[in-house]
């Protein structure tokens, strides 16, 4: 089947046709400044040369337009027509409590996904818009949601329910939900491949660790923990998110700064974390090059890799146990210091790493533990598109045989 997975966000479509017989991504680009001065479209197939055009694109029907136009084209597709498209994967952030797995869009799911705006209103609107875009740009194609949340839903109430009046549980849904939910399980199924045991006889933590970061506990191919919570802002320190934060932290600033809800909301998604410890960057190749001239660029590492280096210890706790431990995404696959700092005095839990691996891995799949360790440390690239793909062929397969 040929899948076309979009990622969709307020000013962006990002994009890949995958071809899942072969797993290969046929084509992937994105479309940048959508309803802005100086919009473009960068498109790269597999086999030729990256190319970039500059439009007026004004709206996400215009950018889906540009994207199927793109991978048609004599030049540059890798397609002849867009009914070669069998179906649509796309990735919604939140799917509540209501949806547990990926479903196939129906307009009746369409009126479920809008009333969980009010959960994720910095996500799901765009994501809403593009599945809008594709209906009307790609008539008669089966279409299938794919949620960040889903894969973290058999989290034991436990762990899931927050020390507030439980009444707002069950009037607003206010519970850890968890996200970054394809890369966890695609990386977790992938180490269980990598090591050559049943997943369901492992016990996992997974660290995706990109401008957006979590981590989870992974116990036979389940998530039973992970760190954002309620929204994506909980848990480890981000590009520019706080991350754990005593609650009355930003009460205290909001009195003191006079602040509104909207401006407390910004500084602690967009001006936080470490772009808010270092006054450098939230970059963390730029805060590693200037760790060792600028004093809070380093503090702003030591507390990245000290907080990632409780969440694990925690996280064995929490399934009794570790066999192993990956790292993925953008930091976590390419920075062998973030994966040094985090990993050192750990060998009291059986991770010990190899500085040489380490240093070798470097965007590639590795294991970069010391020959006896007896807790196996992998770096895994993600694939979040493939698994979206894969879902998405599942369900239209499934269908077909009813």
């Amino acid at each position: 089947m040929k899948i076309l997975v979009l990622n969709c966000g307020s000013s962006s479509v990002k994009y890949q046709l995958i071809d899942t017989d072969s797993q290969l991504a046929l084509a992937k680009g994105m479309v940048a400044r959508i309803g802005m001065s100086g919009s473009v479209l960068t498109h790269k197939p597999h086999d030729r040369p990256e190319t970039k055009v500059s439009a007026e694109i004004l709206d996400h029907i215009v950018a889906v337009e540009y994207v199927i136009a793109y991978l048609t084209s004599t030049n540059h597709g890798v397609i002849k027509d867009k009914k070669e498209i069998d179906a649509v994967g796309h990735r919604v952030v939140h799917g509540g409590e209501e949806f547990k797995e990926s479903i196939e869009i129906t307009p009746e799911l369409m009126s479920t996904l809008r009333s969980l705006i009010d959960l994720a209103p910095l996500h799901n609107p765009h994501n809403i818009r593009g599945i809008t875009a594709c209906q009307k740009t790609l008539p008669g194609i089966p279409q299938v949601a794919v949620f960040d949340t889903a894969f973290h839903h058999q989290i034991p109430p436990y762990a899931y329910i927050y020390g507030i009046p439980y009444v707002f549980y069950k009037r607003y849904g206010i519970r850890r939900y968890g996200f970054h939910g394809t890369s966890h399980q695609f990386v977790s199924d992938r180490a269980a491949d990598m090591l050559g045991r049943p997943i369901t006889d492992l016990k996992i933590v997974t660290c995706h660790l990109g401008n957006g970061a979590s981590i989870s506990a992974v116990k036979g191919g389940v998530s039973v923990d992970t760190s954002m919570g309620f929204t994506p802002l909980e848990g480890l320190l981000m590009g520019t998110r706080s991350g754990d934060m005593d609650p009355a932290i930003i009460l205290h600033i909001m009195a003191r700064e006079e602040l509104t809800l909207h401006e407390s909301n910004t500084l602690l998604n967009k001006h936080s974390g470490l772009i808010g410890i270092s006054g450098v960057s939230s970059d963390m190749r730029e805060i590693s090059n200037a760790a060792h001239k600028n004093s809070n660029a380093k503090l702003a590492l030591d507390v990245y890799c000290y907080r990632l280096k409780k969440y694990i210890a925690s996280y064995a706790a929490a399934m009794g146990g570790i066999d192993a431990l990956v790292f993925t995404a953008g930091v976590g696959e390419n920075s062998s210091e973030v994966r040094a700092l985090t990993c050192e005095n750990l060998e009291f839990m059986g991770i010990k790493i190899d500085s040489k691996k380490n240093m070798t891995a470097v965007g590639m799949e590795m294991d970069i533990s010391v020959d006896d360790a007896t807790v196996r440390t992998l770096v895994v690239p993600t694939n979040e598109e493939l698994v979206i793909a894969r879902d998405t062929q599942r369900l239209v397969e499934t269908r077909k045989k009813k």
